[in-house]
C-alpha cells in the first residue's frame, strides 16, 4: 500500500467514524444535542480535524441522510426481490411494509433524511439532480409500482405513495395514529390506488 493509499484509507475511516458517532449521539439524545464540539470530544479528534471532513453540523446531517437513503434503497430492494416472481400487489405491499419498518426502526436516522435535510430529498428542478441514494430509493418504489400502474403515470403514483408512506411513518412515530392498524392502512392505501375506482376516467 502506497503512502497516498494509506492516507486515503485513514481519511475514509475517520469520516465514517464521525458519521457513526453522530448517529449514535443522535439516537441517544436527539439531533439538537449533536454539536461539532461534542462530536470532536467523543471521537477524540480536534475540531479542526473534524472540519477537514465536514464544514459544519449541517454537512454531517447531510452525509448521514445520504447513508440513510442508501440503506433504505437496500431494504426496499430486498423486500421487492422476495416477491419478484409473485403477485405484483404482494410485492408492492412488501415494499410498503419495508418502508414503514425502516422508519420505525431508526426514527432519528429517518428524521435526518426527511426532516432535517430537505435538500437531499428535493425534487429535481432547474437541472438539479437528486443524489444517487435518493434516486435509488425512489427507483425501488417505482419498480414496485409499475406492474400495477395499469396505464397510469408510474412516477406520479410513486410520488403519491412516497408522500403517503412518509405521512404514515411520521404520524405513527408521533403517536398520532394507532400503531396496531398499520397493516390495515397500507391495505386500504393499496386498494385505493389499484382498485377499480382508481381506474375510472
Amino acid at each position: 500500500m502506497t503512502p497516498r493509499e494509506r492516507r486515503l484509507r485513514e481519511q475514509g475511516q475517520r469520516r465514517q467514524l464521525i458519521l457513526s458517532s453522530a448517529r449514535e449521539m443522535a439516537e441517544a439524545e436527539g439531533w439538537d444535542f449533536v454539536t461539532t464540539r461534542r462530536l470532536a470530544e467523543r471521537i477524540e479528534y480536534s475540531q479542526p480535524v473534524l472540519y477537514q471532513h465536514f464544514k459544519n453540523k449541517d454537512a454531517i446531517v447531510h452525509a448521514v441522510a445520504l447513508e440513510g437513503f442508501g440503506e433504505l434503497a437496500g431494504a426496499l430492494h430486498a423486500a421487492r426481490a422476495r416477491h419478484a416472481d409473485g403477485d405484483p400487489l404482494e410485492a408492492l405491499d412488501a415494499v410498503a411494509r419495508a418502508y414503514l419498518a425502516f422508519a420505525a426502526k431508526g426514527p432519528v436516522l429517518y428524521q435526518a433524511m426527511l426532516t432535517l435535510d430537505p435538500g437531499v430529498a428535493a425534487a429535481p428542478e432547474d437541472g438539479h439532480v437528486a443524489p444517487r441514494p435518493v434516486l435509488d430509493a425512489l427507483a425501488e418504489i417505482r419498480l414496485a409500482v409499475e406492474p400495477v400502474a395499469d396505464g397510469r403515470d408510474p412516477e406520479l403514483l410513486t410520488e403519491v405513495l412516497w408522500s403517503t408512506w412518509h405521512g404514515l411513518a411520521t404520524l405513527t412515530w408521533g403517536r398520532r395514529l394507532r400503531p396496531d392498524l398499520t397493516e390495515e392502512r397500507l391495505a386500504a392505501l393499496t386498494g385505493i390506488l389499484t382498485g377499480p375506482a382508481a381506474r375510472l376516467g
